[in-house]
């Protein structure tokens, strides 16, 4: 829908609810006037005269807005004052009428909203920097829109909840963030969000129901083909229809707790590295978790509980389930019908247990579960499952090792396929090979040390590189160590690291000093804010990219090149 068509709907509830005392205004002007002006008067030498229409139309403009600036152009005649009053009341009357319809017309719901969609509309039009739209903002989007503001990244956010969007508007956001209430799967909205436009980089649906979710990616491939679209799921069903859609990555967080169980139990290293990477608070690298292995108790056997169980079946561990509603299995498992409580989990045998998960979807049951679990077994590692962010301070002082929460979980998951999407292609890479696993931790715990990880990738194309682009075109070769040199010092190298280089259609996992740099290569680098800025200067200064290759100085400005040309001759 276009921006002349929100204007209509604003347009349209105005001159529906103020037709009425816009007649009422013109009929009492039109008749005060009118007799005014048909009356007879007396000018100051007591011939008769009547009122133009102009001097009519300005006495019963101050008249009816109650001012008075006295009888022109002459003294009133008694009729004259006495319609003065009739019109004094009956323009008073009008006024006060319509000054009532205009405050219900500013009450009026459909009136703010169809103002606010038209703000909001324009406001969008305006962006010039890429942007997100985030369908939903419940914890999940909150997250999100955080983690988006922290990377300096803007986004346009849709929620049916007016409650949500004020507090939306009130968040202390470091970049321009927009908001409006409305449902995110109506067409017209995403198209207001700036669907279409080119900046829009993405449509993240994270509401709380299945079928808006599907609604909301399903309309932003037919707006919009070209755009990314990420949406939550935990349904079978709508996670198979969502993949049938072209370019459309499902976030199941149930999956992604399994993926980082599975993680900390077979490759501790590796999920270290992960939580460093995406900003886990406390997560120091080099310093995984220590997760045993034995027997592991699985408290809750929903969708959650069915997917840990299925990976530590894979690999091996040996489970007990916990769950009042399971009959059976699809995996091997011993099975302890009931409640999590004191008894059952004695009967599960948590006294031997290696790790305890309290899985459910109650935030009071599995801080009971661990509760009981510090009282049995104070010496097993525990995972709990936090369903609202708001108990997040309940959960801290619970002290379990390993809290999966869903919106957050779920946040950063996207948040890295956002900002840095190469990362969870070099997770899945790194999985089962330990020995690169360390080298690259290693590597960077000597080149970004205890710093927090800053990401971003580096396209070499003309207008994100031009000197590296003019150098390749004139046929030099350029490799990565020479591009990180460091300007101060030529011999070091910046405090950064590259990840991947995705080359056209193939990945390059953790590249080589030596590996060639060609046109059009998309670099993922690790390090520092400063080490991304000084990596700027070096892929568009040609003084900068030659002092780095070659260690030789190039003279600036017209008067030391030939100053330089003179020496060489002489």
């Amino acid at each position: 829908m276009t921006s002349t068509s929100d204007l209509d709907r604003v347009t349209m509830v105005v001159l529906r609810h103020m037709r009425k005392p816009v007649f009422a205004l013109i009929i009492v002007y039109a008749i005060g006037i009118s007799v005014m002006a048909l009356i007879p008067g007396v000018d100051a030498e007591g011939n008769p005269e009547k009122m133009s229409l102009f001097h009519a139309f300005y006495f019963f403009t101050y008249t009816a807005t109650t001012t008075g600036f006295g009888e022109i152009p002459h003294a009133f005649s008694d009729v004259q004052r006495l319609w003065a009053v009739f019109c004094l009341y009956m323009g008073a009357i009008a006024w006060l009428y319509a000054i009532g319809s205009i405050i219900g017309l500013v009450q009026n719901p459909h009136f703010t909203r169809a103002v606010n969609e038209h703000g909001f509309a324009r406001r969008v039009r305006q962006l010039r920097d890429p942007f997100v739209i985030v369908c939903g903002f419940g914890d999940t989007g909150s997250l999100l829109a955080r983690g988006l503001s922290d990377h300096h990244r803007r986004a346009t956010v849709l929620d049916r909840d007016p409650e949500r969007i004020k507090a939306f508007a009130v968040r202390d956001y470091r970049v321009r963030m927009l908001g409006l209430c409305a449902h995110p799967d109506v067409p017209r909205h995403l198209i207001d969000a700036g669907v279409r436009q080119p900046e829009c980089k993405a449509v993240v649906a994270l509401t709380n129901e299945e079928d808006a979710n599907r609604q909301i990616a399903i309309v932003a491939k037919l707006l919009n083909p070209a755009v990314k679209v990420i949406a939550r799921s935990t349904s079978e069903r709508h996670c198979k229809h969502l993949n049938a859609l072209q370019d459309v990555q499902v976030v199941n967080p149930f999956a992604v707790f399994a993926e980082l169980l599975d993680m900390a139990i077979i490759s501790p290293l590796l999920h270290n590295l992960n939580s460093w990477l995406v900003g886990v608070p406390g997560a120091r690298l080099g310093h995984p978790l220590d997760v045993p292995r034995g027997i592991w108790i699985l408290c809750g056997y929903g969708r959650m509980g069915q997917e840990l169980h299925s990976r530590m079946v894979r690999h091996g561990i040996e489970t007990v389930v916990i769950d009042p509603e399971v009959t059976a299995c699809e995996f091997p498992g011993r099975i302890v019908r009931g409640y999590a409580d004191y008894d059952t989990l004695r009967e599960a045998g948590v006294e031997q247990a290696a790790g305890i998960v309290a899985g459910t979807d109650s935030d009071s049951d599995n801080l009971g579960i661990l509760v009981c679990v510090r009282h049995l077994n104070p010496e097993a590692f525990t995972v709990v499952r936090q369903n609202k962010h708001e108990n997040q301070l309940a959960f801290d002082a619970a002290q379990a090792n390993l809290i999966l929460q869903s919106s957050l979980t779920t946040a950063r998951r996207i948040l890295k396929t956002l900002i840095s999407p190469l990362i969870q292609e070099l997770i899945e890479y790194l999985y089962e090979r330990d020995q690169q696993t360390e080298a690259i931790v290693q590597r960077l715990r000597t080149t970004v040390g205890g710093h927090s990880p800053h990401l971003w990738r580096v396209a070499i194309t003309v207008e994100d590189a031009s000197a590296v682009m003019e150098f390749l075109e004139s046929g030099k070769r350029l490799t990565l160590g020479e591009l990180i040199r460091h300007p101060d010092r030529p011999e070091g190298t910046l405090p950064c690291v590259p990840l991947v280089i995705r080359r056209r259609q193939e990945l390059l996992m953790l590249p080589a000093d030596s590996e060639v740099v060609l046109p059009d290569d998309g670099i993922l680098f690790c390090g520092s804010e400063r080490s991304e800025r000084l990596l700027q200067a070096t892929l568009n200064n040609p003084y900068t990219l030659h002092y780095l290759i070659t260690g030789v100085e190039e003279p600036r400005g017209l008067v030391f090149q030939w100053f330089a040309r003179w020496s060489g001759q002489a």
